[in-house]
């Protein structure tokens, strides 16, 4: 199962900065709760605007890796990964279920393959 999760905020003071962390922790405390585990590996701050403190975050005792790249947010490198990654899991539900009943591919869909395309419909239209 997979999370996807957005944590966002002006950081322009020491107080806000805190704050953003303190969601951090929150986000920290709640997947130890529940035994989850983040690959850290996969986190990113990003970083805008001239007057950012750069302030540096950390998820659990991890630092978290920064960047200040705006153009990591290119709209049509994000949609291409997200239709090939689901037109991959609808390929592995095509090979996997013999059955073509709408009643059975619908709600495979439905759970597996639909959310990628929804969060990128998110990021595009927020």
């Amino acid at each position: 199962m997979m999370f996807h999760q957005v944590l966002q905020g002006v950081t322009n003071t020491l107080e806000s900065c805190a704050a953003l962390q303190k969601d951090f922790d929150r986000l920290q405390r709640w997947a130890e709760k529940n035994c989850l585990r983040f690959n850290k590996g996969k986190f990113t701050v990003l970083q805008l605007g001239r007057n950012n403190p750069l302030h540096q975050y950390r998820l659990g005792d991890a630092l978290q890796k920064s960047s200040s790249v705006e153009e990591d947010l290119s709209m049509s490198q994000q949609g291409v990964l997200v239709a090939k990654k689901a037109n991959g899991i609808l390929g592995c539900i095509r090979k996997s279920t013999a059955s073509r009943l709408s009643e059975v591919i619908l709600p495979l869909c439905s759970a597996l393959m639909r959310p990628h395309p929804e969060c990128c419909v998110q990021f595009w239209a927020p």
